[in-house]
């Protein structure tokens, strides 16, 4: 009788036979050469993939222990940094019936090279490509200029941004090894022989992305048609949860995009407004229009300006129309150029024979006082042509703006929540500007309707607003515990001191003090008005960053079932 190991000794000598190299390698030794039983294409398939399909991880739950080996060894061949990973490991626990309710398991999860990649879509600048030979989706370094909007529009979080190179990158299926007959890093370093690499058929992973999810917890797997394939044996797999189901963070900020998206929705709010009123009002235009359409050009320039700061590598900004034909980054990137141009020139020519410098260059050339105010007429008539011109194009531009969240498929980004902040935010601030001038240009100007008008759309923009947000609220309450909980908690919980911020800074700027100098009129002096109009102003836009910031941090991710991390108070 031979002596009995220790349990983890024993486990531990199991283990050196699990791997299908390793089983290989002895039947080598043995002289069986061919491998009958398949140990070999246990991990890569002998053959390339033919018309129709595609290669694709396959990974055996049953067999996978969470050891992170397949990530540590994805790491080491790969380069990585130390804190960089393009694989991980996540928990699934709970299970249905009396024999699993204490069932868990673990998942190990990289890049699903998806039929429909949305990394791919997004990109502005083309820096992916999906191979048309074996489907492995690749990311190209040297285009890439680090925006990180692949990371909104992949619902698994797969590509990851690297801060000490300014650029993303992601798995690529060790395709130089694939192509050398060799398995990838992650199939090779596991030691049950939990990851391989098989061939799929595209019509059976497009037909089942339309059926569900690829494990519990997981985005539906119709937005993109992941090809990687989950299998276990045991009993109670779907009534799992990812461990970090209850978990909520708030996301990251990205105030280089709050500053963009306020000012710039501010600069079409005044050119929507302005066209609309003067539509209105047959012809006839606020007190201190050119002013508030000068403050409004030079807001969406500012916020172009700031744009870049998100960038990894802003000095290759340029590259971002590349993928205007797929990516609504690069439809945003240029609509609101082409606006911010033509805003500029409509809200500066009428303004141009103002200046100083401009009269002097006028007498230089001959222009008599005459030909100058006529020209002046001529430049003014321009600017007014340019300005639903640019009205019009700068709604394009911030119906780009919303459809690039839009289209990541993040609830809390749906389409008519979006559309809805981004159009009131061009509303409110519009007014508010527009309000303000009249008041400079004209502090009696209370007594035009016109001017009583634009406090008024103040009011009511803010009211459709502050309501549109408060939905979210209600679904504190929701069974489901879903991506609109987590929100909600977020909004309630380590958010609550930015949104009660928010909204008394909106109460304030956009209904309490327009509503006063409505009631007050002309029974405030010039100097009251005018205060009470700037601090208006000023709180308005206080609360829309603070609205744009909680956008960004409230949103819950989509992504594959994670680990144990910080429950929620439910």
């Amino acid at each position: 009788m031979g002596i009995k190991l220790p349990l983890i000794q024993e486990y531990l000598q199991k283990q050196q036979d699990l791997r299908a190299v390793t089983r290989f390698a002895a039947l080598h030794d043995e002289g069986s050469v061919c491998a009958p039983n398949g140990v070999y294409e246990a991990q890569i398939p002998l053959s390339a993939p033919g018309p129709g399909q595609q290669y694709a991880f396959r990974v055996d739950l049953d067999a996978c222990t969470g050891c992170k080996a397949c990530v540590v060894g994805c790491n080491r061949l790969n380069g990585l940094d130390g804190d960089e990973a393009w694989r991980a490991v996540g928990t699934l626990h709970g299970g249905g019936g009396r024999a699993n309710r204490g069932m868990q398991q673990t998942i190990t999860t990289a890049c699903h090279h998806c039929l429909d990649p949305g990394c791919m879509k997004g990109c502005p600048v083309g820096a992916y490509e999906k191979d048309p030979k074996t489907g492995i989706v690749r990311h190209l370094d040297d285009q890439c200029i680090g925006c990180q909007y692949c990371t909104l529009t992949c619902p698994y979080e797969v590509p990851q941004y690297n801060e000490r190179l300014g650029i993303v990158r992601k798995c690529d299926m060790c395709t130089d090894r694939l192509g050398a007959g060799e398995a990838p890093a992650c199939v090779q370093s596991c030691p049950n022989g939990a990851i391989a690499i098989t061939l799929v058929d595209v019509p059976d992973v497009r037909a089942k992305a339309e059926t569900g999810a690829l494990v519990p917890g997981a985005p539906e797997s119709r937005l993109t048609a992941p090809t990687t394939i989950y299998h276990t044996k045991r009993e109670g797999e779907a009534a799992t949860l990812p461990a970090d189901y209850y978990a909520y963070t708030p996301a990251d900020p990205h105030l280089p995009l709050v500053v963009l998206l306020v000012l710039s929705q501010l600069s079409v709010g005044v050119f929507v407004l302005e066209t609309l009123l003067g539509l209105l009002l047959g012809g006839a235009t606020l007190p201190g229009a050119p002013i508030a359409l000068l403050v409004g050009a030079l807001s969406g320039m500012l916020g172009l300006m700031a744009a870049p700061l998100h960038l990894g590598r802003p000095l290759y900004a340029f590259r971002a129309f590349i993928g205007f034909r797929t990516s609504w980054m690069s439809r945003e990137a240029v609509f609101l150029g082409l606006y911010g141009g033509l805003a500029l020139a409509a809200a500066g020519l009428p303004l141009a024979l103002d200046v100083p410098l401009a009269v002097e260059l006028a007498g230089k050339v001959g222009l008599d006082r005459p030909g100058l105010d006529q020209l002046a007429r001529d430049l003014e008539g321009i600017g007014r042509m340019l300005v639903p011109a640019s009205a019009l194009l700068g709604t394009v531009a911030v119906v780009c703006s919303a459809m690039l969240y839009v289209v990541t498929g993040r609830r809390f980004w749906g389409g008519w929540t979006t559309h809805s902040r981004f159009f009131g935010t061009a509303l409110l601030l519009g007014s508010a500007v527009l309000a303000c001038a009249a008041i400079f240009a004209a502090p009696k100007g209370l007594e035009a309707g016109s001017a009583k008008l634009a406090f008024g759309l103040l009011i009511g923009a803010t009211l459709f607003k502050l309501g549109a947000e408060s939905t979210i609220i209600q679904h504190q309450d929701d069974t489901e515990r879903g991506e609109l909980w987590r929100s909600a908690e977020l909004i309630t919980g380590p958010l609550f001191n930015m949104s009660t911020v928010r909204t008394t800074a909106g109460v304030l700027g956009g209904i309490a003090l327009p509503g006063l100098l409505l009631v007050s009129g002309d029974s405030a002096g010039p100097t009251a008005l005018r205060g009470l109009a700037v601090a208006s102003l000023g709180l308005c836009l206080v609360g829309e960053f603070l609205e744009r910031v909680l956008f960004f941090m409230a949103v819950a991710p989509l992504r594959m079932p994670g680990g144990f991390g910080k429950v929620s108070r439910a």
